[in-house]
């Protein structure tokens, strides 16, 4: 070998080497077959039956929303076809049948709310008018106590709300004009549980942003004023992953959908958002029944089961505390649905 080439073989050969070792490096880094993995716990366990559940669910909820467009897209298609001359529009809202029953939203709690709250409610209070006038059976809807920040919110951000139609605000508080006999107030700590609406009631929905700070208080002031109150059924029909939190735009959307189906089920899952990854009663029970089982199998292998049940009351893990905290800043928890 000449003495010009052997520069250039030394070169090569240094950079084989320093490959060769970069992959004898990874390999060793490279965990073995078999090595280093844990077998799956109890709890990893219930989690993916949880999210499995929840995927399921998804295509459901969504066929559900699907069916309702294409129902509701079909009566707005006959009414079309019945009522072929004139404005179509307006034709179509005179066909509405008008429900008797009131829906109330009491704006009372104006001072125990910070302005990023007012605003919230004010978002919320934006989708209850509009879905009342877009559907088939809309109540007589009330904001009352109206004044204060949210008056204020209003006129700044939605100027327009003063030409709102199908809507009575009062700046009274709705005991003032309403008989105490006709109310009946929707909190989650009231024994009573709804099996169907009263079109000759007053339903009152707390008008509160609180994030759990204000516990109780919506039944507090009902049964100071010797106000009737009760509860939707959720748990009678469903069973959820999340915590049962329920915003005041959803508590307005589930009586709206109820009037027009007549059905707690599909009022509930129509509506409920899919985050919270509901399920049908029976379907949970079947559910439950099968993690007992696996559990009970479980606990013949490994006697030590203290640990998960020190550990049920805590959050699964620091992301699942984080999304419920999130979850919780966007609704009312006036309106929780209790277990």
């Amino acid at each position: 070998m000449s003495s010009e080439m052997l520069p250039a073989f030394i070169e090569s050969s240094n950079v084989e080497r320093k490959q060769s070792l970069s992959e004898d490096q990874e390999k060793s880094q490279k965990p073995r077959l078999g090595e280093g993995f844990e077998p799956i716990s109890k709890r990893q366990m219930k989690k993916l039956i949880k999210q499995k559940q929840w995927e399921e669910q998804r295509e459901l909820r969504k066929q559900k929303r699907k069916e309702k467009r294409k129902r509701k897209q079909l009566e707005r298609q006959c009414q079309l076809e019945s009522n072929s001359d004139g404005n179509d529009r307006k034709r179509i809202r005179r066909d509405v049948v008008h429900s008797t029953l009131r829906l109330i939203i009491d704006c009372s709690f104006d001072s125990l709310m910070v302005l990023k709250d007012i605003k919230k409610l004010h978002k919320q209070i934006q989708r209850c008018y509009a879905e009342n006038r877009r559907a088939l059976h809309p109540v007589q809807f009330y904001l009352t106590s109206h004044g204060g920040q949210l008056k204020k919110n209003m006129d700044e951000n939605d100027k327009g709300w003063v030409n709102w139609k199908d809507i009575h605000i009062k700046p009274e508080h709705y005991s003032e004009f309403i008989k105490k006999e006709d109310l009946i107030y929707l909190t989650s700590d009231s024994p009573n549980v709804l099996k169907e609406l009263d079109e000759s009631k007053a339903y009152v929905i707390g008008g509160l942003v609180d994030h759990n700070h204000h516990k109780g208080l919506t039944y507090k002031q009902a049964s100071d004023h010797g106000i009737g109150h009760a509860q939707l059924p959720l748990g009678n029909f469903v069973k959820m992953n999340s915590r049962k939190v329920l915003a005041i735009n959803h508590v307005f959307e589930i009586i709206l959908e109820y009037l027009e189906t007549r059905d707690w089920q599909e009022a509930f899952f129509t509506i409920l958002p899919q985050r919270k990854g509901a399920v049908p009663t029976d379907k949970a029970c079947e559910s439950s029944s099968h993690d007992k089982k696996s559990a009970r199998v479980e606990d013949g292998l490994d006697s030590d089961s203290s640990e998960e049940e020190n550990s049920r009351n805590e959050p699964e893990s620091p992301h699942e505390e984080e999304k419920q905290d999130k979850e919780n800043s966007n609704e009312s928890t006036v309106n929780s649905i209790p277990h």
